[in-house]
C-alpha cells in the first residue's frame, strides 16, 4: 500500500510564503505521478498543481505563477512552493499519486494523504 504525508502546513501573512511536502513510501510504482488539490470549508476539492514522472506540469489557473509543484524520485517526495499568498488559498491541502498524471490532475487518484491546513490571515 502507498502512504502520504503532507507538512508544511500553517498561518501565514497575505504575501507570505510555504513550502508543502509529501513524502511517499510503502508500495509504489516508481514513475507514479503525483499531485496536490485543496479543499476550503464549504467547497470542492480542486486541483492545484500535478507533476508527471518526467517533470511535465500542471497548475490550476488561479495559481499560476505563485505556486511551483516539484519533486524529488531518490527521496520520494513532492514539493509545492507557494509564494505571494492569499485569503483565497486558506484551505486543506491534499497530497495524492497514481499511476498516471490524468488520475493526479482530475483528483481520481487512488492514494491521498492526511492533509495539511493552510491558512492565510491577518
Amino acid at each position: 500500500q502507498v502512504q502520504l504525508v503532507e507538512s508544511g502546513g500553517g498561518l501565514v501573512q497575505p504575501g507570505g510564503s510555504l513550502r508543502l511536502s509529501c513524502v511517499r513510501s510503502g508500495s509504489f510504482i516508481p514513475i507514479y505521478a503525483m499531485g496536490w488539490h485543496r479543499q476550503a470549508p464549504g467547497k470542492q476539492r480542486e486541483l492545484v498543481a500535478a507533476i508527471s514522472s518526467s517533470g511535465s506540469t500542471n497548475y490550476a489557473e488561479s495559481v499560476k505563477g505563485r505556486f511551483t509543484i516539484s519533486r524529488d524520485n531518490a527521496k520520494n517526495t513532492v514539493y509545492l512552493q507557494m509564494n505571494s499568498l492569499k485569503p483565497e488559498d486558506t484551505a486543506v491541502y491534499y497530497c495524492n499519486a497514481d499511476r498516471t498524471l490524468t488520475k493526479s490532475i482530475t483528483g481520481t487518484a487512488g492514494s491521498w494523504g492526511q492533509g495539511t491546513q493552510v491558512t492565510v490571515s491577518s
